[in-house]
């Protein structure tokens, strides 16, 4: 790292905060070195080095500053370089120093001093809110060429990642008695009261220390103690109890159903050199059985014109950078305030040797207490007193004031110097969690905020985020909300001991709405969201606009919508708009607080679930050898399978004929170790069976197999396969590849759902089994060295037969079945044996002129007999009479699912697409699958394709391309000619019988 610019920290206290000042920290933030300290955030060590610009606003790129000094803040926005990549959008005031932190600011180009995209700032009349609702829709060819790409360009804050992440990502589940929300002076009373009575808790705080404000705090004792020692106490009498779990740096961002809480913990961003091992941030997913919210409370701006250059903070933020941080905000420091707190943070400026320039309260008689103080200090106290401007380009140079008179106007007063500006409006309860766990909130005239109304869930609020201030006040309220939830989690009775608590006092006063001035109110900027650069005139517009709903009016400002999500605006932007519309607050009404909390890493969501474990990649025990032996695989599902095997010289269509031919004249192998397998056993597995399908099972013989359709509710074909009875109560289902979760799913649903009265049981054994398919008119003397204790004889294991015994001395199931229209066996024998047998019947069928195929010659064979494909032949809209199914319906069966809805008119009336083969007048053209069937070959604009093709090969049976279709009456078409629209021009095509080979099924019983 270069030289360090600015190693004497000009703005470091020269000692207090909670700073580690015996280890220096080197850090850049755009390009430039600087020196902070253990313990400082980004923001804090920016702040000591004089640094107070960061960024540029969305909209106009106005220079923007350090605002607050928690996750709220809406201004300090910048990407951290980590790993050859940057992570955007950090908060910098979140943002943790390490050795060699490296940052940039954000939404500028070239440079942050200079951005070109300040001009919007010029030409800001240009774009007054919701211009992008008119501007953009005229004319309407612009849209592709022009306004697309300048909105997609424009779009954004930060770059994002180029690279995948790095990083890894845990996911843990807990349960505890009561989760407290916030550690600050309510939080850590509420855990310790919890506790106390014995009940399992977890404490989470978003800050990487406990304490909240009492970190900051410098009037006042706890239990005797200064409030930040009785933090360190409390905090170390918490973790030596066993049922208590604390976690730092751990947001709750999401509150759903039944005591849901998501949490994300940043467990290695702070650190320099992470332990690989370890991830970057852990996914708690809690369910609680009482929840305390003990959010704390936020500071609201005020709204005067430029009130958002460098240098304005907000007064409690300039306080924590103090006396957390020892930062001074700068050298001569206006305090401009409507509320009480704000004259503690001069106060504590003032003592530690900050020149106040000034206390401008909005009040005409502040506290006569809080008065005097200010003069022991020497301080310059203005009542009445209201900011009307600011000077300075890229960091506030000085305010201009204004006196309120008794009708509410304002005099000029003059314009005072200073290079930093403390505001405050009062402050707002943070009722975030409350609202998105389905609480109400009501207006609180007294406290002039939205407070938590009743609880939907099993949850309490205490402290200031329900309108509960002052030290000792705070702490009660924390400690009697610890003892409800953990007698409503335990039945534990209550143990109570109060904590004693002296001094910071609950304060007064507060204001909302933009603030009075003297300005031309036309051309000045009172921001009212601070990021998206939304001022108290752009409400007044919308609401002039006839938008009177404030979620139409967030809308059309996009006031509330940065990445603070209206935490630090919503409230002002209420009163603006109530003030425009002449009508109170509550009336106005109040937005929705939406999940998550504070941005939150995709990274987190996502966990360990990315690449393979994310789509898990799934192989057959034959995978290595099929690969060994030169297969191309395609993806079935998550499924890997051999979709050709070509030798030397061949192409896909040249291997497909040879592999089709061979099946045909001598024999294949075929792995079919993905088709789903289902054990259903019990008393009542055949009853069960036949509410599963439409076939009837009651009468099925053991060692006899069926094919079996399964429909939903609405009366579609949604999976098929084939079921062989073992024994009279045991069965083994079999599915298609893709549909094998979904079926055993809605099996479990019925079962568990609609006839738990069943004795029966389901059990998945896809993996449980390796199946080799062997077909052709050699397959049974390919097998027959193998098998022992199944007699092979054609009547005595004819089609569509199982039965168990010995394949190499292995156990084994084997079914005679056939998806090929040829003489076939299915082997199943247990999957870790499956690479040997299927070894085994390679080198046998080799010896006898047969070979390995894959699914596209599997796919030719069965198309060849009509055979069909569930989710190629049909679409979710096809039932078996449109397929020519009717033969597998259990007419006598009382019912089954989907049995009524194929009693309905529309799925029995003429006109619906049915099953049909197609015929090119060319033999040698092979159709798209997907192409529509037309009754012309040119039809009118508008005219509905009467049907599509399912299926379509070159079938070296037929020696000819051949295609099944879906077809409007397609039945009755027989013999018909149709056409089917290609990109070369239109193909005639013969409709018929949906089978090309071998239709009397003599070679399927040879």
């Amino acid at each position: 790292m270069s030289a360090i610019s600015g190693t004497t920290q000009p703005f470091r206290t020269r000692s207090g905060g909670r700073i580690d000042r015996g280890r220096p920290l080197r850090f850049r933030f755009d390009g430039t070195a600087y020196q902070g300290h253990a313990g400082d955030t980004l923001a804090s060590a920016l702040l000591a080095n004089g640094v107070h610009l960061v960024g540029r606003s969305f909209k106009y790129h106005r220079p923007r500053g350090i605002l607050s000094a928690g996750s709220e803040e809406p201004n300090a926005l910048v990407g951290v370089c980590r790993r050859g990549d940057q992570t955007p959008n950090l908060r910098a005031t979140q943002v943790e120093l390490y050795e060699g932190l490296a940052a940039i600011s954000q939404n500028r180009f070239p440079s942050l001093g200079f951005d070109v995209g300040a001009v919007n700032d010029w030409l800001s009349p240009l774009f007054p809110a919701g211009f992008y609702y008119k501007t953009f829709m005229w004319p309407r060819r612009f849209w592709d060429r022009v306004y697309e790409p300048m909105i997609r360009a424009a779009a954004g804050l930060g770059k994002a990642p180029k690279t995948p992440d790095a990083d890894r990502y845990a996911n843990l589940y807990a349960h505890c008695d009561v989760l407290v929300i916030g550690a600050g002076p309510a939080g850590l009373a509420a855990a310790l009261a919890a506790s106390d009575s014995g009940a399992r808790v977890i404490l989470c705080d978003e800050q990487a220390e406990f304490g909240g404000s009492l970190l900051a705090e410098t009037a006042g004792t706890i239990e005797g103690k200064a409030p930040a020692d009785w933090v360190r106490d409390t905090v170390a009498t918490l973790a030596a109890r066993g049922g208590v779990t604390l976690l730092a740096r751990t947001t709750a961002f999401g509150y759903f159903a039944q005591n849901f809480v998501a949490l994300a913990e940043r467990v290695t961003d702070h650190l320099a050199d992470p332990d690989p091992a370890l991830p970057r941030e852990r996914l708690w997913q809690v369910r609680a059985r009482e929840v305390v919210i003990a959010a704390g409370a936020l500071e609201r701006p005020l709204v005067f014109p430029d009130n958002d250059r460098p240098g304005i903070l907000l007064a409690e933020a300039g306080r924590t950078y103090l006396n957390r941080y020892g930062v001074r905000p700068g050298r001569s420091v206006l305090v401009a305030t409507a509320c009480d707190s704000a004259w503690t943070a001069a106060f504590d400026l003032a003592d530690a040797g900050v020149s106040v320039a000034a206390i401008a309260d909005l009040r005409a008689a502040p506290p006569e207490a809080l008065v005097a103080a200010a003069r022991e200090r020497g301080l310059r106290v203005e009542t009445a007193c209201v900011v009307t401007g600011t000077r300075g380009r890229l960091r506030v140079s000085g305010a201009l004031l204004g006196r309120l008179r008794a009708d509410g106007t304002v005099a000029a007063a003059g314009e005072l110097a200073c290079d930093a500006l403390l505001m405050s409006g009062g402050w707002t309860p943070t009722v975030s969690l409350h609202s998105q766990s389905r609480g109400k909130v009501a207006w609180d005239d007294a406290a002039g905020a939205f407070l938590p109304g009743a609880s939907a869930q099993r949850a309490r609020s205490a402290g200031a985020c329900r309108g509960v201030f002052g030290l000792a006040a705070t702490l009660d309220d924390g400690y009697a909300a610890g003892e409800q939830a953990a007698e409503a989690a335990t039945g534990a009775a209550p143990r109570t001991k109060p904590i004693r608590a002296a001094g910071a006092h609950a304060g007064t006063g507060g204001t909302l709405g933009a603030l009075p001035h003297d300005r031309d109110a036309g051309r000045v900027k009172a921001f009212v969201d601070f990021q998206n650069d939304v001022t108290a005139k752009d409400v007044r517009l919308a609401v002039r606009e006839g938008l009177h709903s404030i979620e139409h009016i967030k809308r059309y400002t996009t006031t509330g919508m940065a990445t603070d999500q209206g935490r630090l605006s919503n409230l002002n932007a209420l009163a603006i708009a109530a003030e425009a519309l002449g009508r109170p607050i509550p009336e106005v009404g109040l937005t929705t607080f939406r999940l998550p909390y504070t941005p939150t890493t995709f990274g987190t969501f996502a966990g360990a679930s990315r690449g393979i474990l994310f789509d898990p990649e799934r192989r057959t025990p034959s995978h290595a050898r099929a690969e060994a032996a030169g297969a191309v695989f395609e993806d079935v599902g998550q499924w890997k399978r051999a979709r050709y095997f070509p030798q030397e010289g061949e192409d896909m269509p040249a291997a497909v004929a040879r592999e089709c031919a061979t099946v045909r004249r001598a024999v294949g192998v075929f792995d079919a170790s993905t088709l789903g397998k289902i054990e259903v056993v019990g008393p009542d597995a055949a009853t069960f069976l036949e509410r599963m399908y439409t076939n009837p099972f009651k009468g099925l013989k053991p060692g006899r197999c069926r094919y079996a359709l399964m429909l939903n509710e609405a009366g579609f074909v949604i999976d098929d396969g084939v079921v062989g009875r073992l024994a009279d109560d045991r069965f083994h289902v079999t599915t298609t590849t893709g549909g094998a979760a979904r079926v055993f799913a809605a099996m479990e649903d019925y079962r568990q759902t609609e006839w738990p009265d069943l004795d029966v049981w389901i059990t998945s054994t896809t993996e449980q089994w390796a199946v080799i398919a062997v077909q052709g008119p050699l397959a049974r003397e390919t097998i027959a060295p193998f098998v022992a204790g199944i007699d092979l004889a054609p009547d005595a294991l004819p089609h569509m037969s199982v039965a168990a015994g010995r394949f190499s001395g292995l156990p084994c199931r084997l079914f005679r079945v056939s998806f090929t229209g040829e003489l076939g066996f299915e082997v199943n024998v247990p999957a870790r044996h499956g690479a040997a047998v299927w070894d085994a019947l390679c080198h046998a069928a080799e010896r006898r002129g047969g070979c390995a195929y894959g699914t596209e010659a599997m796919h030719v064979l069965r198309a060849e007999k009509g055979y069909i494909i569930v989710g190629q032949e049909t679409d979710g809209t096809v039932t078996p009479a449109d397929l020519g199914l009717e033969w597998a319906i259990g007419k006598a069966k009382p019912d089954f699912v989907g049995k009524r809805s194929l009693a309905r008119p529309d799925l029995a009336a003429a006109g619906r697409k049915q099953l049909v083969g197609l015929l090119t007048e060319d033999p040698a053209r092979v159709l798209e699958e997907g192409a529509q069937v037309t009754l012309e070959a040119e039809p009118a604009r508008g005219t509905p394709a009467r049907g599509h093709v399912t299926s379509a090969y070159w079938s070296p049976a037929a020696g000819r391309s051949i295609a099944l279709a879906l077809v409007e009456d397609g039945r009755a078409r027989t013999g018909e000619t149709l056409h089917v629209p290609m990109p070369a021009g239109a193909l005639r095509v013969r409709v018929v019988e949906p089978v090309f080979h071998d239709p009397q099924g003599e070679q399927l019983h040879g």
